[in-house]
């Protein structure tokens, strides 16, 4: 099993490099790919929105040394449809297209999207993660509320409320990873903010449990769980046959929702957590560091598709 590599922007045009954790290694190699947020990556695929709202997925790796023609790895999907109908509105959109899908994921290919009606009282939440479980697809929100709809036939989809966990509200971020192919967990993330530069102080762990649709706190993730965590992806991983420190989350910095990073070139929010421990370390080199310091976009997990 290999683990998850980060994918840094390099300063050169449409290139990016790739940097593996479990090695401290920047490979000599360079990805052609455009300049871009990276809404999602799945099966070494990557996703962006263009400025037509129409969802793009790239695979870096299929391009890589002429493995296949590059129109072999792209795939461009219908357009979302407008948030408005108004004319004046659509160049504020276009302006701002990296940013209007915060998080996206893959299951099948379409023809088509599907629109997912409020079946509970849950309307205008902005929806800070996504995770495929199954045959559904699991929410959360920003104040921690877990919903779940099921993708059919039909062209529209209900969006039920599972759990809602009730805590303080502060300076976090939230993620769902589906780990071990039986446990759905929910990270929070508490940040703190100094002189304009974010800090991840620690991680919280919650398991859902299915049968009561409650969450219950975690101190430990196993023996032999890594988990990987960021905007684009958020994997569950083997530690012992992918080479991945055990009982540890890795976490890069990525969208900041709370708009409180002055500087945004500056990404170096990024680490591992064990949560055993409690603690946080940076095991990269300082090449590695150097790369992320001098990029304008926030790296990105990818799984990659080749043999390094």
């Amino acid at each position: 099993m290999t683990a998850p590599m980060l994918l840094i922007c390099a300063n050169k045009r449409h290139r990016w490099n790739l940097y593996s954790t479990v090695d401290d290694k920047v490979f000599d190699l360079q990805l052609s790919i455009p300049k871009k947020r990276y809404c999602g990556s799945s099966f070494g695929w990557l996703i962006y929105v263009d400025k037509n709202l129409a969802v793009t997925l790239i695979n870096p790796f299929l391009r890589f040394k002429g493995r296949t023609k590059k129109e072999n790895s792209i795939i461009r999907l219908p357009p979302l449809p407008p948030p408005t109908n108004r004319d004046d509105q659509r160049p504020r959109w276009s302006r701002q297209c990296e940013h209007y899908v915060f998080k996206a994921t893959m299951l099948r290919k379409d023809t088509k999207w599907t629109s997912i009606h409020m079946s509970v009282d849950i309307q205008g939440v902005f929806i800070q993660e996504v995770a495929c479980v199954e045959d559904k697809f699991y929410t959360v929100d920003r104040w921690n509320r877990l919903s779940t709809f099921g993708v059919t036939a039909e062209s529209n989809s209900d969006l039920e409320l599972v759990a809602c966990l009730t805590r303080p509200r502060g300076v976090d971020k939230k993620y769902l990873v589906y780990s071990n192919e039986r446990e759905l967990l929910m990270l929070i993330r508490c940040m703190v903010y100094t002189g304009g530069k974010r800090a991840t102080v620690r991680f919280l762990v919650y398991e859902l449990n299915f049968d009561e649709c409650e969450w219950f706190e975690k101190h430990n993730l196993g023996d032999d769980v890594a988990l990987f965590v960021g905007d684009n992806s958020s994997i569950s991983v083997s530690a012992s046959k992918s080479g991945c420190l055990s009982n540890c989350i890795y976490f890069i910095h990525d969208y900041d929702l709370n708009g409180y990073d002055i500087d945004q070139r500056y990404h170096l929010d990024f680490g591992v957590y064990n949560v055993k421990s409690q603690s946080i370390s940076q095991p990269c080199t300082q090449h590695a560091r150097d790369l992320v310091e001098m990029t304008d976009y926030q790296p990105i997990w990818v799984l990659p598709t080749l043999k390094l």
